[in-house]
């Protein structure tokens, strides 16, 4: 039969264990931060400008370094025409991204992003076409156009406009960003505030539609919400900005001067190594004098996926993205992000 004396020891190494297990949950729990996807509209005709990310609301630490590597792949197409107008968007768009930020100073933190970009006719128009079958979705055309195509093309009043209708890669336009910590409350779940803005130098070649040949600068607000659940964590964030650009060389007697943009969205973390996640993010028209829904209608497009952990500083995100304003955003692009802290 145990003695008195063993069963303390036992009773104080359980509530020891529990009350080691319920720490250990609740830094993991804490351990991975829900943040919006770092994508944004990849039109052939839009990713060309400087359209930012919503950013994290919590900024780096002084001295504390990101690095994160990108890859975008959108498969497009858009058959229009009206008697002044003719536009087709036929083709696929590898966006590969490799940049940074750094915690400059308390509250300050600097970003670079640079693109590397490749325009083909791609490999999804046999799924996509399968797909749409599958759920009785209109083809709006795709199924009767050539297999994996690169054409972009745009005609108006009888004179050509745009057109590209070969592969190509090279590196696209360089942004420089900046952010500044307004508001944070320092607790395990935090609501955070920044104010962030970007330069996007036209750095890219416009012809290949790896750049828009114009200068833009984009000042947002993005904020956070973290909360406490019965199992794991969630957060809501949002981010509100606009974007400033000079004359570019696309389609140019068209161009917008100004964009307004914002992302709305949520998380759910139940487990120390994963989240889901789902965001919306829209933006107004980049051009104008047109009757076609994918140059001068406001975009939406809806992100779902999520956040993995794959080490306590490495995450990756996955995510499907899908043109709710249709015809505004590609029909699919899938969005793969891999971040590390150090």
């Amino acid at each position: 039969m145990p003695s008195k004396e063993s069963g303390k020891r036992t009773k104080t190494i359980l509530r020891a264990s529990v009350a080691a297990a319920t720490l250990f949950y609740t830094q993991a729990v804490c351990a991975l931060d829900i943040t919006p996807f770092n994508m944004t509209n990849q039109s052939p005709l839009v990713q060309i400008y400087g359209l930012p990310s919503p950013g994290n609301a919590t900024l780096l630490s002084p001295g504390r370094k990101e690095f994160h590597a990108r890859l975008d792949h959108s498969s497009n197409y858009v058959n229009e025409s009206n008697p002044q107008e003719r536009l087709l968007l036929d083709g696929e768009t590898t966006r590969m991204t490799l940049g940074g930020r750094y915690g400059l100073a308390p509250n300050v933190e600097l970003g670079i992003d640079v693109p590397y970009i490749v325009q083909g006719g791609g490999f999804l128009d046999g799924f996509l076409i399968n797909y749409h079958d599958l759920f009785g979705f209109a083809q709006g055309g795709r199924d009767q156009a050539p297999r994996d195509r690169l054409l972009y093309r745009y005609e108006k009043n009888g004179v050509e406009k745009l057109r590209l209708d070969h592969s190509g890669n090279g590196f696209g336009d360089v942004s420089l960003s900046a952010g500044y910590q307004l508001y944070h409350d320092g607790k395990a779940f935090p609501r955070a505030v920044a104010v962030r803005t970007a330069l996007k130098l036209p750095t890219g070649e416009s012809g290949s539609l790896r750049g828009s040949g114009s200068t833009d600068f984009s000042l947002w607000v993005t904020a956070s919400d973290g909360y406490g659940l019965p199992v794991g964590h969630g957060a809501v964030f949002a981010a509100l900005g606009f974007m400033a650009m000079t004359e570019g060389a696309v389609l140019s007697e068209q161009q917008r001067r100004g964009v307004g943009f914002g992302t709305v969205g949520a998380g759910w973390s139940p487990l120390s190594w994963i989240a889901f996640k789902v965001q919306l993010d829209a933006h107004t028209a980049f051009y104008k004098d047109s009757r076609f829904d994918a140059l001068t209608s406001v975009a939406a497009q809806l992100q779902m996926g999520g956040t993995l952990a794959l080490s306590e500083r490495t995450t990756l995100d996955i995510a499907v993205v899908e043109d709710v304003a249709v015809q505004t955003a590609p029909d699919v692009t899938f969005h793969f992000d891999l971040r590390t802290r150090f």
